[in-house]
């Protein structure tokens, strides 16, 4: 199973900046870009076509969508597709990241609808979980990743599996503050998202990734990814610049 060295760039660079960053990747690492790692790009809506340019011919870096809606088309101003994502050469999807529940208030059951349906129009799907500061000192941290998974997967078939979906961790707390889950804590997170992911999968739950992202910067990612049951890392911050993000990919 190859581990998957994603990277959120949010709402941030324009289309050309984008490009240039994408390029810099490629040049700092797809020669020595291990055989057991891939690279997962989601920039904003408009440059996605810009980097499936730079990473043309590379079949190990994949660029994605940070969200969908689930409708191939309709009266949905401001929405996007997945085969509208397709269509520019994305061959991945976020859903369900902090951000979007969060902020713009998505909800568990909505958050799963838009993963049945990405992974339905052939998206491969990374399903964002994670809890509150509050949350995790209230003693919750089981239940909320059970209640996530459940309602983000609730619509899929048991027959997904790790080509298709991959569940990222992330502990809200830790998302773009500096602070870091220690390895205890992504160990005990992973620990329990493994097993509700067989229970709720029996069949694949035992090999779809779990990612971790919260604060994952170079100086940290050779600790966090050597850890049981965390087949990659998804980033924000450190990898907006080529150069930090590089040194994750290959960390």
């Amino acid at each position: 199973m190859k581990k998957l060295m994603a990277a959120n760039w949010k709402m941030y660079k324009t289309s050309a900046g984008a490009e240039q960053t994408a390029r810099s990747l490629v040049q700092a690492v797809a020669a020595d870009l291990p055989g057991d790692r891939e690279v997962m790009v989601f920039p904003p809506f408009t440059a996605i076509a810009s980097v499936v340019e730079a990473f043309a011919g590379n079949e190990n870096f994949i660029v994605g969508g940070q969200n969908c809606y689930p409708a191939d088309e309709g009266a949905f101003t401001g929405e996007i597709s997945p085969r509208m994502l397709l269509d520019l050469g994305c061959r991945s999807v976020l859903t369900g990241h902090s951000e979007r529940r969060h902020i713009l208030g998505e909800s568990d059951e909505f958050v799963g609808k838009k993963t049945a349906f990405a992974v339905q129009s052939g998206l491969h799907t990374v399903l964002c979980i994670g809890e509150t500061l509050e949350q995790r000192e209230s003693g919750k941290l089981a239940e909320v990743l059970a209640r996530q998974l459940k309602s983000g997967l609730g619509e899929l078939e048991n027959g997904v599996n790790q080509e298709v979906l991959s569940v990222a961790y992330e502990p809200v707390w830790a998302i773009g503050t500096g602070k870091t889950a220690g390895p205890p804590e992504i160990s005990e997170a992973h620990g329990l998202v493994r097993e509700i992911l067989q229970d709720i999968l029996p069949n694949t739950g035992a090999a779809i990734r779990i990612l971790y992202g919260g604060s994952v910067k170079p100086g940290n990612i050779g600790e966090i990814i050597s850890l049981d049951n965390v087949e990659g890392v998804l980033v924000g911050g450190a990898s907006l610049q080529a150069d930090s993000f590089s040194q994750i990919v290959l960390g």
